[in-house]
């Protein structure tokens, strides 16, 4: 048997490390759905009257635009994919979570990875654009169950003081595996080739996440509680409580900085969400609104700014605040509600952001309208946003709750409580 603080740190660390994988399926079709220079030439008859068309692509390219030709008319099906993906992952939040409340965590989390490894598969070795489009539906469902589950996981195999840590290592190693995907693509770029190694790594954690214990919350949650301790000594679980594709420059680079700017983020989320003074609540409004107003300070750029003012440095500076708030979120959403309901809490509320992953692939297409649109869209969503998370009560230094019962009791109430002054 393992001392009581030794498999703490492996279940952790396997369920923190398993975000590189998540990583790689959210970012995939930003580079096999790249669309690469091409030029049409039309074959014509003496009389004038185009007979054929035929296209060449001026980029030496593998990519799905280039096998299945999806250009012109057919061009949306790029982001239709991509949409396809989001929203899988709204109702895999939908789903898995309510579902791994019931049943518990670690066979929800282990069948939905299994099924997530085979359709990566089958995504790689799609027959057809209909196939693909499909797959990555299907792989969408299962990596926002599964993503959910495995965090809630994380939270739930340590005590509440150090979810802020394990929460923000999550959203870190996230961060890397999209630096890591733009490396991966860089050196394997035949599409095919690179949607295989992408999925591989699933096959590993699968393997890995076998050993994972099931969580003794949940299971303390069910009147379990014996099976709750001989789990947690056993496993030394310690549960006690104490966007990208638009700016220039070579993809693999763009892709590999915006999975790195994440990285400043998530110091700062630690140091400001435990101060009193800014919290969960303050802090991720104000990280809201400041990638709000990034957004807008892209509309004042002259098209000739240098390197260091420019679209490119403040769509970064806006990816790097939302990316902090994301992460505060997603900590913060877990403390709101109790075990008994706290996945299908949180897929609840990862629903509404998955619907912002569908629509996003089209805001760019706004630029049709006025150049500065799309970022308006952004701007306007992150100020809002900001500004109604002030309505939310704050849990810094509040017992987690572990039924709904003990929502009313008078050291747990905080959202029964806090939430009726601003009603």
């Amino acid at each position: 048997m393992k001392s009581l603080h030794a498999m703490t740190p492996d279940c952790v660390s396997l369920c923190a490390l398993f975000q590189v994988y998540m990583a790689c399926q959210s970012m995939l079709i930003v580079l096999v759905g790249f669309t690469p220079e091409y030029r049409i030439e039309q074959h014509q008859q003496q009389d004038g009257v185009p007979v054929s068309q035929h296209v060449t692509f001026t980029e030496n390219v593998d990519s799905i635009v280039t096998e299945w030709f999806l250009i012109k008319q057919q061009a949306y099906k790029v982001s239709l994919a991509g949409s396809l993906f989001f929203a899988g992952l709204l109702i895999g939040n939908v789903v898995f979570g309510p579902l791994s409340d019931k049943i518990g965590r670690r066979p929800v989390y282990l069948t939905g990875l299994f099924f997530e490894v085979v359709f990566g598969y089958v995504t790689a070795f799609a027959s057809s654009y209909e196939v693909f489009a499909a797959s990555r539906f299907l792989v969408g469902l299962m990596n926002g169950g599964i993503g959910l589950v495995c965090f809630v996981l994380t939270q739930e195999y340590v005590g509440k003081s150090y979810w802020a840590m394990t929460g923000t290592l999550t959203s870190m190693t996230f961060a890397v595996g999209i630096a890591l995907f733009g490396a991966v693509g860089y050196l394997i770029q035949p599409w095919r080739s690179l949607a295989t190694a992408a999925n591989s790594s699933g096959v590993l954690f699968f393997l890995l996440s076998v050993s994972l214990p099931e969580s003794p919350r949940w299971l303390y949650s069910q009147g379990r509680a014996e099976r709750a301790e001989e789990v947690r000594l056993q496993s030394g679980v310690l549960w006690a409580d104490s966007g990208a594709g638009e700016t220039s420059g070579s993809r693999y680079v763009n892709v590999a900085m915006y999975g790195l700017v994440e990285l400043p983020a998530y110091p700062l989320c630690i140091y400001f969400i435990n101060k009193h003074w800014a919290g969960r609540r303050k802090s991720m409004a104000s990280f809201l609104c400041l990638a709000g107003s990034a957004c807008l300070c892209t509309t004042f750029i002259p098209e000739n700014a240098g390197a260091l003012l420019s679209v490119t440095s403040l769509a970064l500076v806006g990816k790097l605040m939302v990316s902090a708030a994301f992460n505060i979120a997603y900590v913060y959403t877990s403390e709101l509600y109790p075990t008994v309901i706290r996945n299908a809490g949180l897929g609840v509320c990862s629903m509404s952001c998955r619907v912002g992953g569908i629509l996003a692939p089209f805001v760019p297409s706004m630029r049709a309208l006025h150049t500065s649109m799309p970022f308006t869209v952004f701007c306007l969503s992150g100020l809002s946003a900001g500004c109604l998370g002030l309505l939310l009560p704050e849990t810094l230094n509040r017992p987690a709750a572990e039924t709904l019962e003990e929502l009313g009791s008078p050291g747990l109430g905080r959202v029964l409580e806090i939430t009726t002054v601003y009603t």
